[in-house]
């Protein structure tokens, strides 16, 4: 599974021989527009710095709805969560997806705004690597992430939704986030398998650039 990051809540995942591609936001967030071809978009919540999926090319199917969705080599669950603390009230539903392929279960939570419930967590279950939203303001912020992060206990996290020089959201930077570990890797891009995932947690800084 190869997964790079294009910025904000975007993600472009490599896996089963299909491009998936997370939560693609519009061209006016500062961010290189994106027009890469798609198999698969998941949408979070339907705001246009995460559901921009038109912008992309090779006519992808589209999920954003929680469900299962059994697509041959990779399954995509959708489990329903809020956009804020307030069930909703403030922002409106988000949706975290599970996505399992090559061995490997990844979760993104998308614009989360409030810790998980316990139901939320079984229904995650085991998660290898998790794409986790640390710049507070629209979704957790650095202190909820890294609560929210001890509930889940992936193998690997990687931060997003944080401020960088490309985007104006009154969002906090990622240094809040990644001061509470000892170590913190920054990559391109991760390249990972299933025999990638002994040992404690650990944080991958990835370059919207890649």
């Amino acid at each position: 599974m190869k997964i790079k990051w294009k910025g904000h809540a975007c993600f472009f995942i490599e896996c089963s021989g299909k491009i998936i591609v997370t939560d693609p936001f519009a061209d006016s967030y500062g961010y290189p527009p994106l027009r890469e071809r798609a198999d698969l978009v998941t949408v979070s919540h339907d705001h246009n710095d995460h559901n921009a999926w038109q912008n992309l090319s090779g006519n992808p199917l589209v999920i954003n709805q929680a469900g299962d969705f059994d697509l041959g080599e990779i399954s995509i669950q959708g489990v329903a969560s809020y956009h804020d603390q307030k069930q909703g009230a403030l922002r409106g539903r988000n949706i975290i997806y599970r996505i399992k392929a090559e061995g490997l279960t990844l979760a993104h939570l998308g614009d989360l705004g409030h810790i998980l419930s316990p139901a939320q967590v079984e229904a995650l279950g085991k998660i290898d690597i998790l794409l986790l939203p640390v710049g507070g303001t629209y979704t957790i912020d650095a202190e909820q992430a890294g609560q929210v992060l001890e509930q889940i206990g992936p193998a690997i996290v990687i931060p997003m939704h944080f401020k960088t020089p490309a985007i104006k959201l009154p969002i906090a930077p990622v240094e809040a986030f990644i001061s509470k570990f000892a170590r913190v890797v920054k990559k391109p891009f991760l390249d990972i398998t299933g025999e990638d995932l002994q040992g404690a947690t650990r944080v991958i800084v990835l370059d919207y650039l890649s």
